[in-house]
């Protein structure tokens, strides 16, 4: 789903809370029973401090809301700070399975202030738990993410934590697993469900245990294992029966005909679709009833039921316009597509297809320009992370060397003899971890320095576009760029991948930056047949710095054709040669260039990565070497440059 973020409500909210809120929590209190009020009146009176008590009180009228608010209201009045947040809590739940995301945001967030001025540790879980499902399904990923994080931090702390708060803990492993799902991630997915299924067997959590089992299948089923997808919802589908829950059976029933549909077996599907018409509707929650008449659609067109097809799904694709869900009117103009498609209708079906691919570049670019504010956000606050982390460095590196002198004191104090000599080579070995240590600080802290660097001028080379709403430029090169950005990340963690997947980086970070040339830039990549890239180890972005080089230094001064073309070749059984060439002005030129400039910046980005290659070749029998080489035409002037990367392969 594509809808916007909700904005969080002040600190002062709390207070303002009785003048905006209240008029949506009023219920007439001639419509309650004398029974729930006597109730209500006992526990706002005793005001016990555990969601367990509460919920056990009130456990078969939690999700009445009229009786909520009755409860909400009277807990207000009596200054019972634990029953307002258990009522909220409830409610805005109760909303958030009806599609009303903005009323529940509203509600989660205020029984979560509340939570936080009480310092109760239960209800500021729950809270941050139910905000982030709310944020989750609106697609608001980091913000989702973000509540789920802070929610299994603070479930985690507490000692003996109670039968609430582990089942908090696997709400908040559930969520970032469907985290995970959002961002097609679907081993690591699984993962998360298992181990929240693994606890909630523990608790005997049924509800839990149903919709781990809902979850495993749906990333099964994108994985295309279909046996493995019906086997999950058939279980959770079981639990759900077990509980008499409406709302899951739903859920279950619909995945189960989608599943069957894949397997060319609408009659299947029909028979649990067709009941659930009235069922979802009455559940309220439009995405899945959306969901449910455009599976419906999709049985009766492989039936060849046309009419009844094209009513159906028109009525899924309206409610999910409706309710503002995206991903839905998607699905249904897919549908709407293939219907036209059966029909032999090609006009109509290309139409269709033309407005899902649409809806499809919609999705894809408010995500990209949602996970780019991200990206700014944690960047501006890497920098200045980056910055304390040098610094403490620098602290530990002037400690480690304050230890060494000390050592050397002491040792020199205690060389007498054989037992000196012992001395001197203990200390020989514990200085040499100390240098390593050091070396290990310095080479982190030019890291830090450099990566930060590198995201912002990626990022600059988007910006005109952005600027100049250039829409299809923009969703085109900020596709490129999220890729760019997630491989870096993915390899910041490894000391080296494989060659292809840099030499995938170095085109992604080359197409980025042809946007300053105007795309005026010839690259390629060529490759010797008997080469495997696959096998091939190398440092993360060791390519990078002499591209960038080759690109500012060489190509942005010259006029006219400009190329760089990089080179794979095999040298002997040893090594593999990256030639990187380019046609610039050549680096005589280019120094001049320099040296003219009034700004002058300091360029190191080769240097560490020389330093990298060094590290990186004390791992293998043979030594690498970096040749550049000047290349003239015929009549002696400068034609470009030839980087020449020799990397060791054994």
């Amino acid at each position: 789903m594509n809808k916007a973020k909700f904005t969080k409500h002040p600190l002062g909210v709390f207070f303002l809370f009785q003048f905006f809120l209240w008029p949506t929590l009023h219920v007439h209190s001639q419509n309650i029973s004398e029974d729930f009020k006597e109730r209500v009146e006992i526990l706002t009176k005793t005001k016990p401090k555990t969601y367990l008590k509460l919920e056990t009180e009130l456990e078969k009228v939690r999700w009445d809301t009229t009786l909520m608010r009755y409860f909400t209201n009277q807990s207000r009045q009596e200054n019972y700070l634990e029953g307002m947040a258990f009522g909220l809590n409830q409610i805005g739940t109760k909303y958030r399975n009806t599609s009303q995301y903005k009323k529940a945001a509203d509600l989660h967030q205020e029984a979560l202030e509340i939570s936080e001025k009480i310092n109760n540790v239960e209800f500021q879980v729950l809270s941050l738990n139910m905000l982030g499902v709310v944020y989750r399904r609106t697609d608001a990923i980091k913000t989702g993410l973000d509540f789920h994080q802070k929610a299994l931090e603070m479930a985690e702390n507490v000692k003996d934590p109670s039968h609430h708060i582990k089942r908090h803990i696997n709400i908040s492993l559930n969520s970032i697993g469907n985290l995970y799902q959002s961002l097609e991630q679907y081993d690591l997915a699984i993962t998360q469900f298992q181990r929240a299924l693994k606890l909630e067997g523990e608790l005997n959590n049924k509800l839990g245990l149903a919709i781990n089992h809902q979850n495993i299948g749906e990333c099964l089923e994108l994985k295309e294992d279909l046996e493995g997808a019906l086997e999950n919802y058939r279980k959770s589908l079981a639990y759900n029966e077990e509980i008499n829950s409406d709302f899951g059976r739903t859920i279950c029933k619909n995945a189960l005909a989608r599943v069957y549909l894949k397997q060319a077996m609408p009659y299947a599907a029909l028979v649990l679709l067709e009941p659930l018409h009235e069922v979802a509707q009455r559940n309220g929650d439009f995405f899945i009833t959306s969901s449910v008449f455009i599976n419906t659609g999709w049985a009766h067109t492989e039936l060849g039921n046309y009419k009844k097809a094209e009513n159906f799904i028109n009525q899924g694709i309206t409610m999910a316009q409706n309710h503002n869900m995206p991903s839905n009117v998607l699905y249904g103009y897919q549908k709407l597509s293939d219907f036209q498609l059966a029909k032999g209708n090609y006009q109509k079906a290309y139409e269709y297809y033309k407005k899902a691919d649409e809806y499809e570049d919609e999705i894809a670019s408010a995500t990209n320009l949602r996970y780019m504010t991200d990206i700014i956000v944690r960047y501006e606050a890497e920098k200045k992370n980056n910055q304390i982390s040098v610094l403490a460095k620098e602290n530990e590196i002037v400690r480690l060397r304050l230890r060494k002198n000390q050592t050397t004191l002491l040792v020199s104090a205690l060389v007498v003899g054989l037992i000196s000599c012992i001395l001197y080579i203990l200390y020989r070995q514990y200085q040499s971890k100390n240098e390593k240590r050091v070396l290990s600080l310095e080479q982190n802290m030019l890291r830090s320095q450099m990566n930060p660097h590198f995201l912002f001028n990626s990022l600059n080379s988007i910006k005109l576009y952005i600027i100049n709403n250039e829409q299809k430029n923009a969703v085109h090169y900020l596709n490129k760029f999220s890729k760019l950005v997630r491989k870096i990340l993915e390899a910041s963690s490894v000391k080296e991948i494989p060659l292809s997947e840099e030499l995938e980086t170095v085109e992604l970070y080359m197409n980025i930056e042809n946007i300053r040339f105007s795309n005026e830039i010839d690259f390629k990549i060529t490759m010797d047949e008997d080469i495997c890239p696959e096998s091939i180890k190398v440092p993360s972005l060791t390519l990078q710095p002499f591209l960038e080089n080759s690109l500012w230094h060489g190509l942005s001064p010259k006029e006219g054709e400009k190329k760089i073309h990089l080179n794979v070749k095999k040298q002997g059984d040893h090594h593999i040669n990256i030639e990187i060439v380019d046609n610039g002005i050549g680096r005589t030129a280019a120094q001049t260039n320099k040296e003219n400039r009034v700004l002058k910046r300091k360029s190191v980005g080769i240097r560490i990565t020389k330093e990298r290659l060094a590290n990186f070749a004390k791992d293998y029998q043979n030594k690498f070497d970096v040749h550049i080489v000047d290349l003239f035409d015929k009549e002696g002037s400068p034609q470009g440059t030839k980087v020449i990367l020799e990397i060791p392969t054994v």
